[in-house]
């Protein structure tokens, strides 16, 4: 017998996912609705951006499944409903792909570098928008996207449309202009300035990880990691003492901070 080709396991799922939507299918699949279920793409979305972390190729392509599952669960539910499936979804995408990319399927000069693609591509993206619709050649970058990369995003955009420092040294001149107005604002007692003015020092710290070619939510995650584990070391130790966190003074919770720094530093750096 033959092996499935990809277009037939793509039909198998789909006939599955029918099925469980279907009058004998599975009572909780049939329950869901596109609202219903944006707390599991969402879910599935970080478990695949920590698959994609941690390398492991056989996780990967579970997580890959479960982001895929999502696609097709909320295509059979607006299929169920007449207004699309996923035989649409496949084909505009397949259509914005070649839409945007004139130089290869249109025989445009290719452009010179990454940066004059992403310019170019943002000019289409605004040009794709309806007449009537506010244009922006920033596009439209998703408001429930976490703060950091929205703001990453934005300024990514901004900079490929020419908006951008000349290089890194002015960036860090703004960083240090906004900590001295954070300072001012909060010494002022204005909450809401002082929220601003955080925000402004929080959007120049993102730049600056622009310039140095950092990703800023990934930059944070790893120190909120860094964080958790230490903080669990004195957890544990303070436990192998039988003590709990309040029966300690701060002064054995910094010892027992720094230990745990040195560790993760010789575990780096091995002799």
């Amino acid at each position: 017998m033959a092996a499935e080709s990809a277009a037939e396991k793509f039909d198998k799922l789909l006939e599955v996912m029918a099925e469980l939507r279907g009058a004998h299918g599975c009572p909780w699949d049939k329950e869901q609705t596109h609202v219903s279920l944006k707390p599991c793409l969402l879910e599935e979305t970080y478990e695949l951006l920590d698959a994609l972390d941690d390398g492991d190729p056989k996780k990967l392509r579970e997580e890959l499944g479960d982001v895929l599952l999502q696609v097709v669960f909320h295509s059979q539910i607006a299929a169920e409903d007449g207004r699309f499936t996923i035989k649409d979804v496949v084909t505009q995408l397949t259509d914005k792909l070649v839409r945007r990319h004139p130089y290869v399927f249109a025989g445009e000069p290719v452009p010179e570098n990454t940066a004059a693609v992403l310019k170019q591509r943002l000019q289409i993206k605004a040009d794709e928008k309806k007449s009537g619709e506010a244009k922006s050649a920033l596009g439209n970058v998703p408001k429930a996207m976490p703060a950091l990369a929205r703001a990453q995003s934005i300024t990514q955009r901004a900079a490929h449309l020419g908006f951008d420092w000349p290089n890194v040294e002015p960036v860090w001149g703004k960083v240090e202009e906004e900590i001295q107005e954070l300072k001012n604002a909060a010494a002022s007692g204005d909450r809401q300035r002082t929220a601003e003015e955080l925000g402004d020092l929080f959007f120049s710290l993102v730049n600056l990880a622009r310039f140095l070619d950092i990703e800023a939510e990934h930059a944070l995650a790893q120190t909120i990691d860094r964080f958790t584990r230490r903080f669990h070391y004195i957890e544990t130790k303070l436990g192998e003492a039988n003590k709990t966190l309040d029966q300690s003074s701060l002064e054995e919770m910094d010892l027992l901070w720094e230990e745990a720094k040195k560790i993760e530093a010789g575990e780096k750096h091995p002799e």
